[in-house]
């Protein structure tokens, strides 16, 4: 889902450097959710640190790029507990996207085989006329474009001072 309003702060913190190099940024979506992403090159001791934590009615997820094989979710008011890829723990989506055994960490360059495999399995099943399954995933132009809206509104959010700005729709 894409937040209808975004508040950031996009800073350079290193003289001379010609990007950003920090930003933070408050995110309200349309359904009454909240987000904050922070995004930044200047954290001491984070190589690089990617962690998608998301905290809902009915628990929470947490998982960590350096542990990609992890994901702890956290059901509301029970002990957190640790889903291990390539186990029966998966769900069947995770489990027919997964590409090399147990045991070996599965990440950054994977998740492009996926895609691109996804988006070839598409092609193929309208290139023959079967149909396509529906299990088949990627992100598609409209995604795309929801990003670089997220990015022009954090940046227009910035200059202005901090200040809520709608994303395009």
């Amino acid at each position: 889902m894409m937040p209808e309003q975004i508040l950031a702060e996009v800073t350079t913190f290193v003289p001379g450097r010609r990007v950003d190099d920090n930003v933070q940024i408050l995110l309200r979506y349309p359904n009454g959710a909240r987000g904050a992403l922070w995004a930044s090159q200047v954290a001491p001791g984070q190589d690089n640190a990617l962690r998608l934590r998301v905290f809902g009615e009915n628990g929470a997820l947490d998982w960590r790029q350096e542990e990609p094989n992890c994901l702890i979710w956290s059901p509301l008011g029970e002990a957190p507990r640790l889903i291990r890829r390539g186990t029966a723990a998966m769900n069947s989506s995770g489990q027919r996207v997964s590409r090399i055994p147990p045991g070996h960490p599965e990440g950054y360059l994977e998740a492009f085989a996926t895609i691109y495999t996804e988006i070839a399995a598409c092609i193929m099943a309208r290139r023959t006329g079967s149909s396509i399954d529906p299990a088949v995933t990627f992100p598609t132009i409209e995604d795309g474009f929801a990003g670089v809206a997220m990015v022009d509104a954090a940046l227009r959010s910035s200059a202005a001072g901090g200040l809520w700005m709608a994303t395009a729709r």
